[in-house]
């Protein structure tokens, strides 16, 4: 049996991140994962992939990617 959290946030809502490394920054919600009660804001908590060439003559790449972060971390800003 899963727990679900419940969550006041939703996809497309402007947030401010309260605690931890990226303190004070805002930005828009992409996804939210309510089993775990994550949520991935764009721009915020970025950490680096490296990606292996896939084909025979590709060069790989270090990409940026958002990583989840607590819902509890984070306030809704009131437009």
């Amino acid at each position: 049996m899963t727990n679900k959290n419940k969550m006041p946030i939703r996809v497309g809502d402007n947030v401010k991140v309260i605690a931890g490394f990226d303190k004070d920054k805002t930005g828009e919600v992409l996804n939210i994962f309510p089993v775990t009660g994550k949520i991935t804001v764009k721009g915020i908590n970025l950490k680096s992939k490296h990606l292996k060439p896939n084909q025979k003559g590709a060069i790989g790449e270090i990409k940026q990617i958002e990583a989840p972060i607590h819902h509890s971390n984070v306030k809704i800003l009131k437009s």
